[in-house]
Order: structure tokens, then sequence, then C-alpha cells
């Protein structure tokens, strides 16, 4: 069976990261972690379908998979299979979006009941509990009749969720239906859902399993306690060096080339990349510091993903995301708890949404600086590209390439004219740490 998996998606509500499928955490990322979870499952025909954006990236790095260009996204799913589709024929496919991170037996569970007799496919559903903003599968003696989006609370139709894990047993029945949608929609799959639910039989695949969606930058949160769960024990690596006080604590991967300085604290389950150094007196605990980090002296970095190049100052980082080569002042601080501990809200393309975290801090975008003794009010967002001058407490998000300065006791928001310094300007500073 060809998997056809889903990677076109322009990650918009990823802001102020950009890429979602290749972003890293504990040493690997969407992709690896989904196409990894597809081989455990015994399916190895696996086809990317991404776009322009992202395709050659993703080619590069990962050249095992054969790749299929979506032309026009704005047809969403529906344009990414009529693109893909024609390499399937006739045979069973798999649809699977990258975003969705399931277990193994899901994906063999879905198999099974695609093969069951008089039965055209099979889709994968989460068994909720609460009310979810998604599709819900409207069934009758399991088999879908139709997905009825964002249902009103309290007027679900059933107790599972749509998760894009889908079987077709004919790839070419499937691409019929499709052509029959008109273009303008971004719902032509759901459409083309509906026609063969009324004329074949689809079963719904229950799943009480893991399942951690990554649609917002606050969602690698999550998807990091599902990472971490996999940091069992201890492996450091021969190169790193150690200092005989630093105290490592628990199941932690230490990488090579990795400096542990005298007092400094690791409480696993952590990962540490690559030459990243952490620094005299500093704790690092339940996180994924990337490659080429430094986690300077008195810093503390709690539940949070740092990507690469990130360097701290008697910083506290606290259930935050942040990216490439980005700066901490000395001083500067995360805010990740609101004063009522109430639920942290963000806002995403204009709308404010609720994240479902108490603790939450901040994500930050590629290539910034934070001056000293500046501060992050809890879900606040800072755009790539932007510096934070000192003593500027972020109270909203502040969007790509600003300058953010104090001016008579307000904060003043500007475009950033000062050139951001790349990673390898900085290797002077590097050697007089090591």
């Amino acid at each position: 069976m060809k998997v056809l998996l889903l990677i076109a998606g322009r990650s918009k509500r990823f802001w102020p990261l950009s890429e979602k499928t290749l972003f890293p955490a504990c040493g690997t990322n969407l992709l690896e972690v989904t196409t990894s979870r597809l081989r455990e499952a015994g399916l190895h025909e696996i086809i990317l379908v991404g776009g322009a954006h992202n395709l050659e990236e993703v080619s590069d790095k990962y050249p095992e998979f054969p790749s299929i260009e979506q032309k026009d996204l704005e047809l969403g799913m529906r344009g990414a299979l009529l693109d893909a589709l024609p390499q399937c024929g006739s045979e069973s496919v798999m649809i699977v979006c990258v975003n969705d991170v399931i277990e193994p037996s899901a994906y063999k569970h879905l198999i099974s009941a695609a093969k069951q007799s008089d039965t055209q496919g099979a889709l994968l559903a989460q068994r909720v509990n609460r009310y979810f903003p998604g599709g819900y599968l409207e069934i009758n003696e399991n088999r879908i009749t139709s997905i009825i989006e964002k249902p009103k609370q309290g007027s679900e139709p059933s107790d599972l969720v749509n998760i894009v894990a889908h079987v077709h047993n004919s790839a070419s029945l499937l691409m019929e239906e499709l052509k029959k949608i008109k273009d303008g929609t971004d719902d032509g799959y759901e459409q083309a859902l509906d026609a063969l639910f009324k004329t074949h039989n689809y079963r719904a695949v229950p799943y009480d399993g893991v399942w951690q969606a990554v649609k917002y930058p606050w969602h690698e949160l999550e998807l990091l306690s599902v990472l971490l769960k996999n940091v069992t024990s201890q492996q450091i690596h021969p190169s790193a060096k150690i200092h005989p006080s630093a105290v490592i604590d628990g199941p932690v991967i230490i990488e090579g080339g990795v400096k542990v300085f005298p007092f400094a604290t690791i409480k696993g389950p952590c990962t540490i990349g690559k030459r990243s150094v952490v620094a005299n007196n500093a704790l690092v605990r339940d996180s994924s510091i990337g490659d080429d980090c430094v986690i300077g002296y008195a810093s503390e970095v709690k539940s949070s993903i740092l990507h690469s190049h990130v360097w701290t100052h008697s910083t506290y980082i606290g259930d935050s995301v942040i990216g490439s080569n980005v700066s901490f002042g000395a001083g500067s601080v995360t805010g990740n708890l609101r004063l009522d501990e109430a639920e942290i809200d963000s806002v995403v393309q204009g709308e404010k949404i609720k994240t479902g975290l108490t603790k939450f801090g901040t994500v930050i975008g590629n290539n910034c600086r934070l001056g000293i003794h500046s501060g992050i009010n809890p879900g606040k967002k800072i755009g790539s590209g932007s510096f934070i001058g000192s003593h500027v407490l972020v109270e909203e998000d502040i969007p790509d390439s600003s300058f953010v300065n104090m001016k008579k006791g307000e904060v003043c928001v500007k475009p950033n004219r000062s050139q951001v310094p790349l990673p390898e300007e900085r290797s002077g500073f590097r050697r007089k740490i090591s």
C-alpha cells in the first residue's frame, strides 16, 4: 500500500516559526517521527506531497522518499491528491497528514479495517471525552455517513473526531470524486468524502492512543512531552566533556562535543544537541536543547525547545519554543504563568485562541536579539528578525523584523533596520567560553 504523506501546508498558523515539518525537537522532527512510525507499522512506500516552499529542502534532507509537488496550494488537500493520486493507479492508498502524530498500531488497525469485506475504505478517529473543535464522524453501525465540522458543543454526532489517517481501497475511485468538485473551495476533499460515504461503505476506526496534532506553535510543547518519553536512559557521547561537579540527573541524551561546566545541572528527561554548552550554575530540565547553543551562567531552561545557536545569559526560559540564532541578554526572562493561574490565550491571525495551557511562555522566531532585563508576558510571541531593547516588557505579539525599545516610558515598535549577526560571526565568543 502506498502512503501519501501530506506536507504541503504553509504553516501560517505556526508563526513566528516556519516549516513545522522540519522544526527540530529531541534530535528529530515531525517528518522523521511520522515516517518512522509508518515504517514500524510495515508501510514503506511513502510518497511526500509538498509545495514549492518546502519540497526542495525536504528532498535534500530526505532523498530516500520520492516526492510530488502540489501545484496549487489554494486547493488544500484536494489539490495535493489531484497531483499525487495519478501515481497510485487503482490500488489502495493511505492518506496521512504529517501534522498528526499517532502510534504505529493505529496504522495497523486502519489497514485491517479497510480489508474487511464489503468495505471501500476506513478513517481513523480519536475517541474524545470532552469537546474538541474538529470534524466529528456521524456513524451508523460503524459505517460513516458524514463528517460534521466543528458542531456546537453539546450537539456532537458521536465521540469520534476525524484524524487525517485514511485508507481508500481504490485510488482511482477517490480521484473520480475529486475531479467532480468545483475549484474555489478549500474543503474539496471533504466534499468528495461525503459523496463516497453515500454510495460506499467506509468504516470508522476508533482510536484511544496518543494523538498529538501540531497546528499552532505551542503544540510543539505537547509534542516535546511525547518525544521525551523516548529518553529512558543516560546516553553521553564519548566526546562530551562533563565537569565532575556537574549533576546529570535522570535520563539524558548528551551529544558529541557538548561541554557541561562546574555546578551545572541537567535534569532529565532532556536532550542536549551537538557542541552545546551548559555553563556554570545553569539548570536545564525537561527540555530539548539544539545544536550549538550556549546556556549561560545562572540560566534556567525549563520544559522548552531551543532550535540551534540560542544563547542565554542569566536568563529564565520556561515552557517556550525558541527559533534559531536567538540571543537573550543578561537578566531577560519569559513569564509562563498568569497571576491568576488561568488558561493562557494567544493571538493567531488576528483571532484570540485558547491554548489549553496554564504554563506557556513565549514563541520566538529565528534571528532575534533580546536586550538586558527584557521580559515577555505569558503567551506573547516575537517575529523573526526582531530586536527587543533593554528593559522592554513585551505585552503584545511583535511582528517580524521589528525594533522594539522604550521611549518616554512607552513601548515603541518600528521596523528593524539593524543587521542580525549570523551564527558563524559569533565564533570568537564561543572560543572564549570553551
